[in-house]
């Protein structure tokens, strides 16, 4: 059987793109980033594959979040007798590779992690710019000054911190995140 694996970062991303053309049987989307551990597609996957199966990946950045995991998710999967197939790097394994397969999934992967390096330094370094010309202030606050003030004078008062929260249609991680902060001097 020929399985699918799909991994966008966030909901709104598309997955059209990813295996594009390629016939599978069935396909497993994760909607995580991929320094998420915890990606219950590919675990159903890992569930699901039996021997002689191909799990086919759009690139190996969308199947691991490192080299580390890249090696330990074929090896896994090889291991099972699964072949895996790489559609972008246009590689394939299947447990039984020679040496030079080896180097290339380790070399592959290897840039695949630097290139994601890369885009998040570029990220940052964009971040500060942008800070230092003032144009990029960050997420707005959740609760107004005045907001903040009642809550906290509330929850001092002993008010439960979840029917706080949901008086003022935050988290609760949220409220003691504003109990933790220094109000501002009026």
């Amino acid at each position: 059987m020929r399985v699918g694996y799909i991994r966008v970062s966030s909901v709104d991303q598309n997955t059209v793109r990813q295996l594009d053309g390629v016939e599978v049987e069935r396909v497993f989307t994760d909607k995580a980033s991929g320094k998420d551990a915890a990606r219950p597609k590919l675990e159903e996957l890992i569930a699901f594959v039996r021997e002689g199966d191909t799990v086919m990946v759009h690139s190996m950045d969308r199947l691991a979040r490192n080299l580390d995991d890249l090696r330990r998710l074929v090896r896994m999967l090889t291991g099972k007798g699964v072949r895996v197939e790489f559609a972008k790097e246009n590689l394939a394994f299947t447990g039984e590779d020679s040496p030079m397969a080896t180097l290339l999934l380790s070399v592959m992967g290897a840039f695949a992690e630097f290139e994601r390096a890369l885009i998040l330094e570029r990220q940052r370094e964009g971040i500060a710019a942008a800070k230092q010309r003032g144009a990029y202030t960050g997420r707005k606050p959740a609760l107004t000054d005045e907001q903040a003030r009642e809550l906290r004078e509330r929850a001092t008062a002993g008010e439960q911190k979840s029917v706080l929260a949901r008086e003022f249609g935050i988290s609760r991680e949220t409220v003691y995140s504003y109990l933790r902060a220094v109000p501002a001097a009026d």
